[in-house]
């Protein structure tokens, strides 16, 4: 509030001091308009021009417009007017600037203007255009509905920012660090930036503003302070003169290397046609904008007349191509001179404004037309300072975006082909294994964008401490089996857990039994199943024996049944039955084996899941991890109310303190935790019971960080991919299924569960055995029947009797 108020200050004296004293302005500078044939009948249009003379953007501008009045007039020398400009060099001061702009209105009654090329307050500038009502067409201020004689001759700021957002998506990266000189136009830039950044998940990490007239020391202390944040892209947006001096030390801080990428805005590119070569040196890989402008052969022409003359009059600050600013300043002076013409009469602000406005025409840049305040954009050229020089490696436009394979270019090295990495931690490398790092790991490579790290270890640092390491922007991120608790929150932030919620119960489990695999089945039930199977084995015997086809003895049939039947427990019986009656009853037994097999097998499971556990009476001892949050609150969480509680600090303690010679019943701790430990100690502990009362384990990052959502969302992905599943499983493989405190040890199977299947099998068995006896009977009867018939009969009637009975039976 203090530096905004001071700056209201000085603009106000500001003001007065330009309205009260108009003598104070800057050595005229003779016109070059001499050369243009001035007669009686042409109407003199006077035209300021503020410039600061001494810098080579001032000289450039300068330069153009006396050429495009000679071009103009030589192609239109049947105008009636001409232009005459006053030019007022303001040595870059922004005091002279303003008392420039004073005069000219006020004294030579300019009727537009061109200028200032440095930055001034544009709302002051567009308050002295509209109450003259002349058209100042500004270099550096802003064009507004509100002040429509204030025009703009340079890129806006938000097409910048949306240029600069789309270069750093394109590397994949995700924080930056923008340093701007110590104006108002760097802070306007830098609500764009944020803006255009927050659309594409791009953060801005730090913002650093110079003063123009900082000293090396103020800058060195400033790049030092970039080398302690993680960051490692920068934006500078600054004039040429203070950039030079920020990469000069920035290299001798050995800052200009593979590890850093650097990035130009318009403002400051420039510096890439630098005639100094230590500056040149210094810049080698960084990436610059310039405002594009589309190859013709007027540009060829100017280019090479700007050329020849700066070659003859600056030799050492010649350069190859003409400024932007320079460009546009020629077409201005053709919009006005076209502008003027058709007005005719001077001093009609009104009138010219309206032409202004209106005129289109094809200019050197492109298609030229002011009819909303300001210059029209063809985009951006992205150059690379390579080779010490420049060369263009792609284009950003409003309608494609970026153009041109800019990755096959290292924004960092005259020679690599890889992008800057734009993150960094900490040097000092640890080798980390474990699950977290597992997991982290996967996240990262799934990422859309490289993400580098190195892990740093911690030896005698708590959760907290970690906490509050990432909170002070010492650590970039915890990866680690980090739980998320609410207190913490408030510093860090959390992504999406990636263990299981809550905390469980470990106990031992009790001394092994040779005969659980009795378990499942009572006695009553085991008994039933054998009678069962000795009945239906009797019942097949004497059915297939009353089977007037059998051929072998009754004994050996026995056996051969009962073998055949205690084969179906398996179904691998291969004996063939030869009644319907006694396959029936097989079938029926059948029935019965699956039944009881099916159960059998699920119930011998469930017993060899979990246990009978029976933790200790009320005064038992309950463990937990005395080096966590887990303690009195989270145990009584757990329904251990009455039992003692009693801290242990590693799994060995666990171990022991379960096993016969320990003290505790039980041990409550997260359920990963858990996992971990059963992974250690395989066979004899078991995770009995879960309660979720808290919210897993996940990864910590700086507040605000955009890897919090986007490793949260891979989390999520991988989660439902079962990639987390396979990761866990690498290092939990000796997990036990989790059975509720509250629930009940699966229960030996009884007879009175399957009652029923015996009574079938019963009454089918009877059933059976009784109609095979009736039918043995029925058949005996039969055949004494036809034997005493034969007695009372003589042969050949009975051999007919006989022929016949057979045919007709056949």
């Amino acid at each position: 509030m203090v530096m905004v108020e001071q700056k209201k200050i000085s603009l106000s004296l500001l003001i007065l001091f330009c309205c009260l004293n108009h003598k104070l302005c800057a050595q005229s500078i003779p016109s070059e308009s001499k050369n243009i044939n001035i007669n009686g009948d042409h109407m003199l249009i006077g035209m300021g021009i503020i410039l600061d003379m001494e810098s080579w953007i001032g000289k450039s501008i300068h330069k153009c417009i006396t050429m495009a009045i000679s071009d103009f007039y030589d192609l239109n020398h049947s105008y009636k007017t001409r232009i005459v400009v006053h030019t007022r060099d303001s040595k870059g001061d922004l005091v002279k600037s303003m008392s420039a702009v004073d005069d000219l209105l006020k004294n030579v009654k300019v009727q537009a203007i061109i200028g200032p090329e440095t930055h001034l307050q544009s709302k002051l500038l567009s308050v002295f255009a509209n109450k003259a009502k002349v058209p100042i067409f500004s270099f550096a201020g802003s064009s507004s509905k509100e002040y429509p004689y204030m025009f703009q001759i340079k890129e806006e700021e938000s097409t910048m920012a949306k240029s600069i957002a789309a270069l750093v998506e394109s590397y994949k990266w995700r924080n930056v660090i923008f340093v701007h000189e110590d104006t108002d136009d760097g802070s306007e830039i830098l609500l764009y930036l944020a803006e255009s950044f927050q659309d594409k998940n791009i953060q801005i990490s730090y913002r650093s503003a110079i003063s123009a007239s900082a000293t090396l020391d103020d800058i060195t202390k400033e790049l030092k302070k970039f080398m302690t944040f993680h960051t490692t892209v920068i934006i500078v947006h600054m004039s040429p003169s203070l950039a030079s001096k920020l990469f000069l030390k920035a290299k001798s801080l050995q800052m200009i290397s593979e590890e850093y990428g650097w990035i130009l805005t318009e403002k400051t590119v420039d510096l890439f046609r630098s005639t100094n070569f230590e500056v040149i040196e210094s810049l080698q890989g960084a990436l610059g904008f310039r405002s594009y402008v589309p190859a013709s052969s007027r540009l060829y022409n100017l280019t090479l007349r700007w050329h020849n003359f700066f070659y003859r009059k600056f030799p050492t600050l010649v350069t190859k191509e003409v400024p932007v600013s320079a460009i546009w300043a020629y077409d201005t002076i053709w919009a006005l001179a076209l502008a003027v013409e058709k007005v005719g009469v001077p001093h009609n602000g009104l009138l010219l404004l309206h032409e202004v406005l209106e005129t289109r025409f094809k200019g050197i840049s492109g298609e030229f037309d002011l009819s909303e305040g300001k210059v029209r954009s063809n985009g951006y050229e992205i150059m690379n300072a390579i080779d010490y020089g420049e060369k263009r490696v792609g284009y950003w436009t409003h309608s494609q975006g970026i153009r041109s394979n800019i990755h096959l270019y290292s924004s960092l090295s005259t020679e690599a082909t890889t992008a800057p990495k734009g993150f960094d931690v900490e040097k000092n490398v640890t080798t980390a294994v474990g699950f977290s790092v597992d997991v982290f790991k996967t996240c990262i490579d799934l990422l859309p964008y490289e993400v580098p790290y190195v892990f740093i270890s911690f030896e005698n640092a708590t959760y907290d401490d970690l906490v509050q390491k990432v909170y002070a922007e010492e650590i970039d991120a915890v990866v680690g089996d980090s739980t998320i608790l609410a207190n913490r929150s408030e510093y860090v932030d959390f992504t999406a857990t990636y263990t299981d919620l809550g905390v469980g119960t470990l106990v031992r489990i009790k001394k092994k039994d040779l005969w659980f695999f009795l378990k499942p089945l009572d006695i009553g039930l085991w008994l039933a199943a054998m009678a069962s199977l000795i009945l239906t084995g009797f019942v097949v015997w004497a059915i297939e024996c009353m089977n007037q086809e059998t051929q072998c003895s009754p004994a050996h049939r026995l056996g051969t049944i009962f073998w055949h039947i205690l084969l179906t427990i398996f179904f691998a019986q291969r004996e063939k039955l030869s009644s319907n009656l006694s396959r029936f009853v097989m079938f029926i037994w059948l029935l019965i084996v699956l039944i009881l097999i099916t159960s059998y097998t699920a119930t011998l499971t469930s017993l060899l899941t979990v246990e009978q556990f029976e933790l200790a009476s009320k005064g038992g001892i309950v463990g937990f991890h005395g080096g966590s949050f887990m303690g009195g609150v989270t145990v009584r969480n757990v329904h251990f109310e009455g039992h003692q509680k009693r801290a242990y600090y590693s799994y060995e303690d666990y171990a022991h303190a379960l096993s016969k010679d320990g003290d505790a019943d039980a041990i409550v701790d997260e359920i990963p935790y858990i996992k971990m430990f059963l992974s250690k100690y395989p066979g004899d502990y078991a995770l009995v019971s879960s309660e979720p009362i808290t919210s897993g384990f996940a990864f910590i990052f700086q507040k605000g960080s955009p890897l919090v959502e986007d490793v949260s969302r891979v989390i999520a992905k991988i989660r439902l991919d079962k990639t987390l599943e396979s990761v866990e499983n690498r290092w939990f493989e000796n997990r036990l299924s989790v059975l509720p405190r509250n629930s009940t040890m699966p229960q030996a199977l009884k007879l009175d569960r399957f009652g029923g299947l015996f009574i079938i099998s019963g009454i089918t068995c009877t059933l059976a055995l009784m109609m095979s006896v009736l039918h043995l009977l029925h058949g005996k009867m039969e055949v004494y029947s036809i034997i005493s018939f034969l007695v009372g009969r003589n042969l050949m009637a009975t051999i007919r009797y006989l022929l016949y009975r057979n045919v007709v039976q056949t």
